[in-house]
Parts: structure tokens; C-alpha cells; sequence
């Protein structure tokens, strides 16, 4: 037999007010550290900073912004 650690929705609810993220992100976090809340906080922003460091590479190529606003602001 497995000896496995049940995650209860309240751990997963509770992660996730705690930082935003979703809930399979929290389950996945909470299972990989054994249930420890402070490990899986780790391990969520350790997940998030590569993420943001894989956006980071990208570039603005193509796009215009403009807005238009109305005489008399009637439309």
C-alpha cells in the first residue's frame, strides 16, 4: 500500500486566499511539500517567478493605442 498525504479542501482554500492562486496550482503545491503550508508558499513563488522570467523575454512587436474622445462627450 501507498502511504500518501490526503490534501483536504480546506488546506487548498486556505493557500489559496493566501496568495491568488488557482486551486490545482495550490493542490500541486501542498502535495510536493508534504503539507507544509510555508513550503508550498515557497514553492508557489518559485513557480511564479519563472513564469514571470519566461515573459520577460518577450517583446512588443506590432500594435497601436489610441483612444478617441467625442466633442460635447455626446458618444
Amino acid at each position: 500500500m501507498e502511504d500518501t498525504l490526503e490534501i483536504g479542501t480546506a488546506m487548498v482554500k486556505d493557500l489559496r486566499e493566501k496568495t491568488g492562486a488557482g486551486v490545482l496550482d495550490c493542490k500541486k503545491a501542498l502535495e510536493s511539500s508534504g503539507g507544509d503550508m510555508d513550503k508550498a508558499l515557497q514553492w508557489l513563488r518559485e513557480k511564479g517567478l519563472a513564469g514571470a522570467a519566461k515573459k520577460a523575454s518577450r517583446t512588443t512587436g506590432q500594435g497601436v493605442v489610441t483612444s478617441y474622445i467625442h466633442p460635447g462627450s455626446r458618444i
